[in-house]
């Protein structure tokens, strides 16, 4: 017996009130196979990567306030 045999069998047996979990499921493992676009790429990770240095080193400058006067400032340069 091949497995999607075996799933439709099984199918069958799941109660009408956990079926919902099983056809989510089953939606998901039809979609094919994308870059996540909730996982950074390489671009981002390099720029936590530097992120990460600046902070260990100290180095750059830290804001405090309040987004509008953050965007104020950036805006100024």
């Amino acid at each position: 017996m091949s497995n999607r045999e075996l799933a439709k069998i099984l199918i069958d047996q799941v109660p009408e009130n956990k079926l919902f979990y099983v056809v989510s499921y089953l939606q998901g493992a039809v979609l094919p196979d994308e870059p996540n676009p909730n996982k950074p790429n390489e671009d981002t990770l390099a720029a936590m990567a530097e992120i990460q240095e600046m902070i260990d080193c100290g180095a750059g400058e830290h804001f405090t306030g309040s987004t509008q006067d953050f965007f104020a400032a950036l805006l100024e340069d």
